[in-house]
């Protein structure tokens, strides 16, 4: 006859447990990492619209709103139909600093102005986009020593758009 072993079964209790110490430790560790980096980047955004068509203003001052036109040989600045002034390119560069003072004049006459257009047309790369918009928006005007400079707003509302 042959022998039967009989063996004891275990009573089946819960299957092993999930050590999470490993996790928290790297939770730990994670964590305040995460949050000490994330107050040293910022973010800065810039509104931009399209250019509208509606016109609607009464008085002289509300219906000026320039545009610049960035073209392939020089840079326009209109009011709508009537161009107030150019600026050529200087050395097949565009004269930014031009720009920069026909600009500040524009705001010293229409102060309460704070919407502009900038336009381009579709050749012209994006990096002079980003230069004259910049232009646009503000300028650092030195004050005091030689490396004393101060930012100024000009036309904070910017359009952006295609070139007629």
């Amino acid at each position: 006859m042959a022998r039967r072993h009989h063996y004891r079964r275990r009573s089946k209790g819960p299957a092993h447990e999930i050590d999470v110490t490993t996790f928290l430790n790297l939770m730990v560790v994670l964590v305040p990492f995460l949050l000490i980096t994330a107050v040293f980047s910022r973010l800065t955004i810039v509104e931009l619209n399209l250019p509208s068509s509606a016109g609607g203003a009464s008085s002289a001052e509300e219906s000026f709103r320039p545009e610049v036109i960035v073209r392939e040989d020089l840079i326009e600045i209109t009011n709508g139909s009537v161009t107030i002034a150019t600026v050529p390119k200087v050395d097949d560069e565009y004269d930014f600093e031009t720009l920069q003072d026909l600009m500040i004049s524009l705001k010293k006459e229409y102060p309460q102005q704070d919407s502009a257009s900038v336009l381009m047309e579709r050749q012209i790369p994006y990096d002079y986009l980003i230069q004259v918009m910049d232009i646009v928006r503000s300028v650092e005007i030195e004050v005091g020593g030689p490396e004393e400079y101060q930012l100024f707003a000009l036309f904070t509302e910017i359009s952006v758009g295609d070139a007629p």
